[in-house]
């Protein structure tokens, strides 16, 4: 560095008073003498320091100018840095005076700031406006403001909602710094609004300048500071007054310097401006994010609406990669029309607003949910998702709408039926995904409602080679224990207590998923598997009744159901009652149901079979009962004990005329038949109380009980369902 002279001679007193400093270079001996006003600028009493105090970047532009003095040039200038202690960072200009080896100094600060603010807010402008999101917006502000007014970081900390602290949300560093302790700190580090410097601006409103960053306690990062070099700092909160009056808060703004710079640096000036700028783009993103929502959202629910879905799905069909696959689950609420009907449209829309609230709740993440409209709902799984995760939801969305629904003193019951469609097998593009679904839904209310069913075109199994495998591993399902049964509570009407329980099969697969009974039930009968099914499920519910009896349960009864091919074998009644017998069970404890097709197709042979169990003690039910297939000429001899009202006539009960009247008068037929009648499909308040009315003793359906395994069931007959 060069040598340097200071002169005693007092400054003009004109220089003075404009702020001019002025300088002399031997060219000879390369000596620069300054003149007092020119050393305060370096703002050092030690003026041998004065050179040194130029930013290393500016120390080559200074040489390179006092080079060319020597050399006799005329015209040399250059504005450089400097370092001083009390003054922070300022910037000065050295012009030389004609072809003279002398010249003027002048602190420039002022107007370098004020260009620099300009470029500032300008670019802090132009950056907003070109900016949709909050995110983007923040991460670049931090950015603008290190790289242009030399900070070593920004950060931005938030108030996390759900905890209610302050976090580091966006972090920004110079890339050649290194600060990973500093950054690995604010990244751990979490704060109350009011606990450390950080809660204490955000909480007060006020920003906050630091000198010595190491030495700050609650700056809560001083260890962390010192290791990284961080000295000087400066803190303010980011605030506006929203539309609606109300402050708000969204967080507060921090930087970092290697460099002992003073509160009078630009970011403090600024401050205020960047606060605005930040807050006005909050706002009119803000805005701009409510008015996307309000266009892609169910203004009653809450969840996406129609067009908003189908476009999520249409972006998912798009972005499949190959070999992914997804399901579309389309939702129709049953026994919705007649709540509207009875208790008014207020009574529908809570019902509407509690369900999308509950498939909310159960949605697995990365699904979507959507009101397609009036009471039909969809579901959008995640891509990759495995059959067996799109039974599952299934059933709980079933589950959800089974729940009863609060509207006033009312207690409202609908149920629900499901179509599910997989993309690409049943389609690959919107249109086809929720047709397919739509399909598989009605055959759901087909089949009675409250399922849930696959798309397969012809509510089988979708082609000839699925059908093969299936039925091979239909084969294994019984040797591998695959199958498994629940039972579902027959109740009675005046107490509500279980009279009776209807064993149900169901089927596991190794991998989870739950086969549909609708779907291998028919394979079975096809290729008379369902005889050996049956028997499994006969000697299996004897065991189970075997359990029962030995809790102390002697009046409840099992239903078991038979097919066509078991029921026209004349080995049945031998083959039962050596099943009842080793299960150590009395026979009367056992009702075997048969459906009017069955006792119609093969009444020879049928009904002596039935007189022959009903001899050795076994019930005999007729299931499905008023379908069309029975005369009651032939009714009148069948050796039943009980019959079952088709869900089909249950579900206009009680606001139907025709189906209120067809159960009437199946319930006087029962009654004058001494027959014991049973009301399948029982899914509302209403339908019990219209039964209730009318006489019948005994109910079944989701109203009374869904089906569960036994070891639940014993937990039901133990705390019976109030009446």
């Amino acid at each position: 560095m060069q040598n340097i002279d200071i002169s005693l001679l007092h400054d003009d007193a004109g220089d003075r008073l404009a702020g001019l400093g002025r300088w002399w270079l031997d060219r000879a001996g390369g000596g620069i003498t300054l003149s007092a006003v020119a050393a305060s600028f370096f703002g050092t009493g030690r003026h041998p320091d004065c050179l040194a105090r130029i930013e290393p970047d500016d120390r080559a532009a200074v040489h390179t100018t006092l080079d060319r003095i020597k050399k006799g040039d005329a015209g040399a200038e250059c504005e450089f840095r400097v370092h001083t202690d009390g003054l922070g960072l300022r910037w000065l200009r050295l012009q030389q005076i004609d072809r003279s080896a002398t010249g003027i100094l002048v602190d420039v600060t002022a107007a370098r700031q004020a260009a620099a603010r300009e470029r500032f807010n300008f670019a802090l402008t132009q950056y907003l406006v070109g900016t949709d999101s909050i995110d983007d917006a923040v991460t670049g502000i931090l950015q603008l403001v290190c790289e242009e007014l030399g900070w070593e970081w920004g950060a931005f900390w938030a108030l996390d909602e759900r905890t209610g602290t302050l976090r580091c949300r966006y972090a920004w560093q110079a890339p050649r710094q290194a600060l990973a302790p500093f950054r690995a700190a604010s990244a751990r580090l979490t704060m109350a609004p009011g606990e450390g410097l950080i809660g204490t601006v955000w909480d007060s409103g006020e920003a906050r300048w630091i000198e010595d960053a190491s030495g700050t306690a609650d700056l809560l990062r001083a260890e962390a500071a010192r290791a990284c070099g961080l000295q000087s700092a400066y803190f303010f909160p980011v605030t506006f007054v929203a539309s609606d009056a109300c402050l708000m808060r969204p967080g507060v703004l921090e930087f970092f310097s290697v460099q002992q710079r003073q509160p009078d640096a630009q970011l403090p000036g600024l401050a205020k401006s960047i606060s605005a700028m930040i807050a006005q783009a909050v706002e009119r993103m803000t805005q701009q994010e409510r008015i996307r929502v309000r266009a892609q959202t169910d203004e009653m629910t809450g969840l996406a609406n129609r067009a908003h879905f189908y476009d999520q799905v249409d972006r998912q069909c798009r972005d499949a990669r190959a070999g992914q696959t997804f399901g579309v689950l389309f939702v129709d609420l049953d026994q919705f029309k007649p709540i509207n009907d009875a208790f008014g449209h207020d009574a529908g829309n809570v019902v509407l607003t509690a369900f999308a609230s509950r498939l909310r709740a159960l949605a697995p993440p990365g699904w979507r949910i959507g009101r397609l409209g009036g009471d039909e709902f969809a579901l959008l799984s995640a891509p990759g998702v495995a059959p067996q995760e799109l039974e599952r939801v299934a059933e709980s969305v079933l589950d959800a709408a089974r729940r009863r629904f609060v509207y006033g003193e009312h207690r409202l019951a609908v149920s629900a039926s499901i179509g599910i469609s997989t993309y690409p097998d049943h389609g690959g593009c919107t249109r086809e995904l929720l047709h397919a679904a739509d399909a598989a839904m009605y055959a759901s209310k087909r089949n009675g409602r409250n399922l849930a069913s696959r798309f397969s075109g012809d509510g089988a199994p979708a082609d000839a080679g699925h059908r093969i495998g299936l039925l091979t591993d239909l084969h294994c399902a019984i040797r591998r224990g695959e199958f498994f049964l629940e039972y579902q509570p027959i109740r009675t009407t005046t107490d509500m207590d279980i009279e009776a329980v209807e064993a149900l099969i169901r089927w596991r697969r190794p991998n989870g998923e739950i086969v549909p009974p609708n779907v291998f039930i028919p394979l079975a009968e096809q290729s008379r598997l369902i005889v050996d099914i049956g028997r499994w499920v006969v000697r299996q519910a004897c065991h189970d009744l075997a359990r029962l009896r030995a809790a102390g349960l002697t009046r409840v009864r099992v239903h078991v159901n038979m097919a066509a091919p078991e029921f026209i074998d004349a080995e049945l009644p031998d083959r039962l009652t050596a099943i009842a017998a080793a299960a150590g069970v009395d026979p009367r404890g056992i009702c075997l149901e048969l459906t009017e097709g069955v006792v119609m197709k093969h009444a020879d042979k049928s009904i002596a079979i039935m007189r022959e169990l009903r001899r050795r003690g076994f019930g005999i039910g007729l299931d499905d009962f008023g379908m069309g297939y029975s005369s009651l000429s032939l009714l009148k001899n069948l050796p039943i004990g009980s019959l079952k009202i088709d869900r089909l006539f249950m579900a206009g009960v009680p606001y139907d005329r025709n189906d209120c009247a067809i159960v009437r008068s199946l319930l006087d037929l029962g009654r004058h038949m001494k027959l014991t009648v049973v009301a399948e499909g029982v899914e509302t308040d209403a339908q019990l109380g219209y039964l209730r009315q009318f006489g019948c003793p005994l109910v079944q359906g989701w109203l009374p009980g869904r089906p569960v395994p036994l070891e639940r069931l014993f937990d039901l007959i133990a705390q019976p369902q109030a009446a």
